[in-house]
């Protein structure tokens, strides 16, 4: 399929593609659209960033009955952030059908969501919580869906929601078709298709690393006091118009996002801690140019929708190296050119070194000095027992981790 013009697409999403200005479909695109046009259940297997939404958006509405006020699908995301982006992207798709696309998702007044379902809507994003909490309380019915997409359920699945999306596929008929998309293809997922997917399409695009084509990726080895002069540099020296920095907790990311104020940089931050209306206003800030900077916990390494984020710096090395390839892939996404920046600590050196033996594109040092010497076999902190600061690692170590003032180490756990 060279061009989404090929579809035999209703006029009114015809209109909607076109104007949302798709003109030539990307590979998961390619592939999936035609299966779910027919009817087929489908896993389809591809990266952040590569166009999953419109291959399952388009079908949805060119088949939903526009007319009807029931609910006729059902999108489940593992984020806030990642279900309001499906959203915004099905009512561009859908902005000439009629059709209504609400989202349902806890820290958003449920007076909102009870209002926009009284109203009717043919379409439903949701967190699976907040989609159960509607179940029970009857303002949600599943019994007239007819399509139901699992987006990011390998997400989904880590973050422990199986028991939840099995209690929703549960509250469906078992005539809807059911699409489940996901970067990764643990056991887990395998095993979900089994019980719900009956003869399902496979499709399966890239596995989820960037490309060395649109991705420039690099470490640098540095001491914790030196990163944050570090990270000027690269934002400075480079001309980088908007990065997003990855930090491992959510105390981390206050403060460097302090520190870059300090030197005037126009920062947002986005962590747990915050509210709901807070995570919006700091990611409208971002998306509007607002702030340059979006300092960031893993939270968002999935739930962030920024077409052109010119780097991604981990400030902090992540433990799982699955997780270092969801936060690269926040830039050089859709086809657009990006680069990554790591920076590699003495005690990060273990999960770093995990990382360098999964990637297939290449990690180039960032200096001549970051090349001297190699990565060796140390173990990473989760096989000696965690970080430093864990409870179990804490207790065991107690009594080499106290110093003359009794125990830094307590001290820092107090801050996660």
């Amino acid at each position: 399929m060279e061009s989404f013009n090929e579809l035999q697409l209703s006029p009114a999403v015809r209109k909607g593609v076109d104007q949302a200005g798709y003109r030539r479909p990307f590979p998961i695109q390619e592939q999936a659209i035609g299966p779910l046009m027919e009817g087929r259940n489908l896993i389809g297997q591809a990266k952040a960033g590569s166009g999953k939404t419109v291959a399952f958006g388009i079908p949805l509405l060119h088949a939903i009955d526009g007319s009807s006020p029931h609910v006729q699908a059902l999108v489940l995301a593992p984020t806030r952030e990642l279900a309001v982006q499906i959203t915004n992207e099905l009512k561009k798709i859908g902005a000439f059908t009629g059709i209504r696309v609400i989202t349902i998702y806890g820290g958003q007044s449920m007076n909102l969501q009870l209002e926009a379902l009284r109203r009717g809507a043919q379409v439903v994003v949701g967190t699976p919580g907040r989609t159960i909490d509607h179940i029970k309380r009857g303002t949600l019915r599943l019994g007239g869906v007819r399509f139901v997409v699992l987006d990011e359920a390998d997400t989904m699945l880590d973050m422990g929601f199986i028991d939840d999306v099995d209690y929703i596929l549960g509250q469906t008929p078992r005539t809807r078709q059911l699409s489940l998309f996901s970067a990764t293809m643990p056991r887990s997922i395998v095993q979900l298709s089994q019980r719900y997917m009956a003869d399902p399409k496979h499709v399966m695009v890239d596995q989820n690393e960037p490309s060395a084509e649109t991705l420039e990726q690099f470490y640098a080895r540095v001491d914790k006091d030196q990163r944050l002069d570090l990270l000027l540099e690269i934002l400075t020296k480079e001309n980088r118009k908007s990065a997003v920095v990855f930090c491992r907790t959510r105390w981390g990311t206050i403060k460097l996002a302090r520190d870059l104020e300090r030197r005037f940089l126009n920062v947002a931050a986005l962590h747990g801690d915050l509210s709901q209306n807070q995570r919006d206003h700091s990611m409208s800030l971002f998306r509007s140019g607002k702030a340059d900077v979006l300092v960031a916990t893993d939270v968002a390494s999935r739930g962030i929708d920024v077409r052109q984020v010119d780097c991604v710096v981990n400030y902090d090395v992540p433990e799982d190296p699955v997780v270092y390839f969801h936060r690269v892939g926040r830039t050089a996404r859709a086809g657009d050119v990006g680069r990554s920046y790591t920076f590699v600590t003495r005690d990060e050196e273990g999960d770093f070194a995990r990382i360098l033996s999964l990637a297939r594109a290449p990690i180039n040092p960032l200096r001549p000095e970051d090349a001297k010497r190699r990565f060796g076999s140390r173990p990473s902190r989760s096989d000696e027992g965690g970080r430093p600061g864990r409870e179990g690692n804490w207790r065991k170590n107690r009594g080499k981790n106290r110093g003359k003032n009794g125990g830094g180490a307590r001290r820092w756990r107090r801050y996660r």
